[in-house]
């Protein structure tokens, strides 16, 4: 296999798509957005991208294994997918070019060479705006979800500051990875770039922060998205939390544990 081989599944039509990357990291607060996007919106699988840069293993599902690989999907946001829909794998007109997928190159070279793959095909579809998606850890369980923002240019953090709050120096270090190179090279390229991270404690998959940063992704490319099955999912990770909660504080004393306190 070649260093990066495109495999071309379906061409439909598109008129510069906003690209939005949604690919594993912190609290999986991208990923699960991006996946949210295509269960809720009618969406064709228009690639998949191997390389020899992801972990060398194969996902498997139902028996059926898949090599390693990263989709582009065209969304149609104006038409909600209905329960009982599956994807078309019919062309849609497409308002955006979703790369998801469930790696991230293993090392330096991979995400600058990854990274680079991805701006070609965004390319070809004249994409001129990115949104990268992800998660910023703040080492604690939180109850209010803040989303912050990244930008390739002062013109950009302008035009989304009312949505979006930019802090000083954070995230503290950077952002790594496709999340963040997809900026810093894009801009290179022209492309206009901005990162949405929602913060998260980064010790759980957090659903919550992947409903956050759609809300304000909502905002900016004034759609509408359901959230049912995200929070269906942030209540079973609210248990999670519960019993971490409970075994960090340690069992309530009882009575007679009260009776030698001196």
């Amino acid at each position: 296999m070649d260093e990066f081989d495109i495999e071309t599944v379906a061409q439909p039509d598109m008129n510069s798509p906003v690209l939005i990357e949604g690919l594993p990291g912190v609290g999986h607060v991208g990923k699960l957005a991006a996946e949210h996007l295509l269960e809720e919106f009618d969406n064709t699988l228009i690639s998949r991208l191997y390389s020899e840069h992801f972990p060398p293993q194969v996902t498997i599902e139902d028996g059926r294994t898949q090599l390693a690989c990263l989709e582009f999907h065209a969304v149609d946001l104006s038409t909600p997918l209905q329960e009982d829909e599956q994807e078309s794998g019919e062309a849609i007109d497409a308002d955006l070019l979703v790369l998801t997928g469930d790696h991230q190159a293993q090392d330096s070279t991979g995400h600058y060479r990854l990274t680079d793959s991805i701006l070609d095909i965004a390319a070809e579809y004249d994409v001129e705006r990115a949104f990268t998606l992800g998660g910023v850890p703040t080492g604690e369980l939180i109850e209010e979800y803040s989303v912050i923002g990244a930008a390739s240019s002062a013109e950009l953090i302008e035009e989304l500051s009312d949505t979006v709050e930019f802090r000083e120096d954070e995230p503290a270090g950077g952002i790594v990875g496709v999340s963040g190179l997809l900026l810093g090279m894009g801009e290179r390229r022209g492309l206009d770039a901005a990162c949405l991270m929602g913060e998260t404690s980064g010790y759980l998959v957090d659903p919550k922060s992947a409903q956050a940063v759609l809300e304000v992704l909502e905002t900016i490319l004034d759609f509408e998205v359901g959230y049912e099955s995200l929070e269906e999912r942030a209540e079973e990770m609210e248990e999670v939390v519960t019993k971490i909660r409970e075994m960090e504080q340690g069992p309530a004393p009882t009575d007679d544990d009260l009776r030698y306190i001196g």
